[in-house]
């Protein structure tokens, strides 16, 4: 059975940098694969190919384009307690 896993990478230009994301559909408890990487990039609108695998480091292949996107393999989005808040607020009053 397929499952989700959304990917995090930022887009960088030569004067700015920019999150996104992606979705990805693997089986099972599956890794994501180079190649799983790159067609996601592929689906979400940049035409890119790989330049370092280490670093998950992908460059547009167009030579007029100047961007590269660098794929975050351990992004943790923040997540607010709410319980936490709760509890503060109630202090504040």
């Amino acid at each position: 059975m397929k499952q989700e896993r959304i990917i995090h990478f930022k887009v960088i230009h030569h004067d700015a940098t920019r999150l996104g994301r992606g979705l990805l559909y693997l089986d099972g408890n599956q890794e994501p694969t180079l190649e799983d990487y790159e067609q996601c990039l592929k689906a979400s609108g940049h035409d890119v190919h790989i330049e370092n695998a280490d670093q998950l480091l992908f460059v547009a292949h167009k030579p007029d384009e100047d961007y590269r996107i660098e794929v975050i393999p351990n992004y943790e989005q923040m997540t607010r307690d709410m319980q936490t808040e709760s509890l503060a607020k109630s202090f504040l009053k």
